[in-house]
């Protein structure tokens, strides 16, 4: 099992070209499981949850070519999967693959509105909480679905396909939004989607489909109209920038004292953390494809965050954010409002140095002069780039173990990192 060794104490200087984002190329590939015919997707990161949406994809009955690599060493605007599934043989999502990752389970939409029937295993929980189904099977059964769950499986069939409802979820999920996104473009009639997620991501699914010839309003509000249609048919789409990874390298920057562009990525999409890094004693400089980003002084402020759906302070950045806080020259109160158990990061931290007391859903913070390398493990995605970051800044050798949780979501770390000054390098174990 690899691990990560790195070095810190150095502040990072250079330039980073942010990749595709991992959380909206998911559910575009399930895309295509609407359409006979081929759907192309260009900017997709090479993350191990992307090569794990392939198979389940094929397991179906699709037929996927990846096309081409990066330009000139640097991003993936060259990397580009076609996708056709004219015959899908097979419903069934099975456990082994969607146990892996919660997109997994945004299949069961779009072949209950093609196909009339699916098979999908229940997503269970993973590490930072449960991946609760409920909004997605209530609101695929107002739209006439039948689903019993049997056996850790979501037994689905629609024999007279999908009508389209009028649909309030109960509470704001970005996977129950993009499912119904999907069912509801080809099912009968117009579904409305209230208390719908408004994440950039949702904004690039309903682009891609509308340009696969859905009828949808609405994006980037949480009502959205989508008038089904009788076919989607295949386009070629660009996948949008990684807001989490362009969020992640900015406080590498704020946290090492360097300076860094990044590029590929905007601004706009990460406008609550940049906030809060403003706050914290970032200075940010907005460039034509993307933003430069420093620390404005020798110090860190600290601020307190609380994670809410967008336009709020995003979840899968509050790890991140804990990393920097643990070196600010106060204290800080960071809430947790989306998953029940994303604290894990923190005993890890505690090991750097961190002075970190957690209280229910809130963890208070209170900044250390410095931070000090030692063997930490990784407990999920977010909580592994946090020790990353912290690794960073701390004096000495940090090394970092089960790091496969990083392969998930960002691309070429090390390498990126490396060419901005950092001591890190990848230690292959058998």
């Amino acid at each position: 099992m690899d691990s990560i060794r790195i070095k810190g104490g150095k502040p990072l200087n250079g330039k980073i070209e942010i990749s595709g984002a991992k959380n909206s190329a998911l559910p575009l590939m399930v895309a295509s499981l609407l359409t006979e015919d081929t759907l192309t997707l260009s900017n997709l990161p090479h993350v191990a949850d992307i090569s794990t949406l392939i198979t389940l994809l094929c397991h179906h009955g699709a037929i996927a070519v990846m096309n081409g690599e990066s330009a000139n060493g640097g991003g993936c605007d060259g990397r580009s999967l076609s996708i056709n599934a004219k015959n899908i043989t097979n419903t069934e999502a099975p456990y082994d693959i969607v146990r892996k990752m919660r997109a997994g389970a945004l299949v069961m939409g779009p072949l209950l509105a093609r196909i009339g029937k699916a098979r999908v295993s229940l997503p269970g929980g993973c590490a930072i909480g449960t991946r609760p189904m409920n909004l997605h099977i209530s609101a695929l059964e107002e739209m006439g679905a039948k689903i019993t769950i049997t056996g850790g499986y979501m037994e689905a069939e629609a024999p007279d396909g999908l009508t389209g409802a009028d649909i309030r979820f109960e509470t704001v999920s970005v996977g129950a939004t993009e499912n119904l996104l999907m069912a509801a473009s080809l099912a009968k009639g117009t579904t409305v989607l209230e208390n719908a997620a408004k994440e950039p991501e949702i904004t690039d699914l309903v682009h891609l489909l509308r340009a696969m010839g859905a009828d949808i309003t609405g994006e980037g509000t949480s009502r959205l109209v989508i008038n089904g249609v009788d076919r989607l048919h295949g386009t070629s789409y660009r996948v949008m920038p990684d807001r989490i990874e362009t969020g992640t390298y900015a406080i590498a920057a704020v946290i090492t004292g360097g300076k860094i562009e990044l590029t590929n990525t905007h601004a706009s999409l990460i406008r609550s953390v940049l906030d809060a890094l403003e706050e914290a004693g970032a200075d940010i400089e907005e460039t034509e494809n993307g933003f430069i980003i420093s620390r404005d002084g020798p110090t860190v402020h600290g601020v307190d965050i609380m994670t809410l759906p967008y336009p709020g302070y995003p979840t899968d950045m509050q790890a991140q954010f804990m990393a920097l806080m643990t070196l600010a020259d106060g204290a800080a109160m960071i809430t947790e409002t989306i998953f029940e158990n994303r604290f894990m990061h923190v005993p890890e931290l505690a090991r750097l140095g961190a002075n970190i007391t957690v209280h229910g859903h809130s963890a208070l913070v209170r900044g250390v002069k410095r931070l000090v390398g030692a063997p930490v493990m990784a407990t999920d995605l977010r909580a592994s780039v946090s020790l990353v970051l912290a690794g960073l800044a701390a004096e000495g050798e940090t090394i970092i173990n089960r790091v496969y949780h990083l392969d998930r979501g960002y691309e070429r770390l090390e390498e990126k990192l490396a060419a901005c000054g950092a001591d890190i390098e990848r230690i292959h174990t058998s």
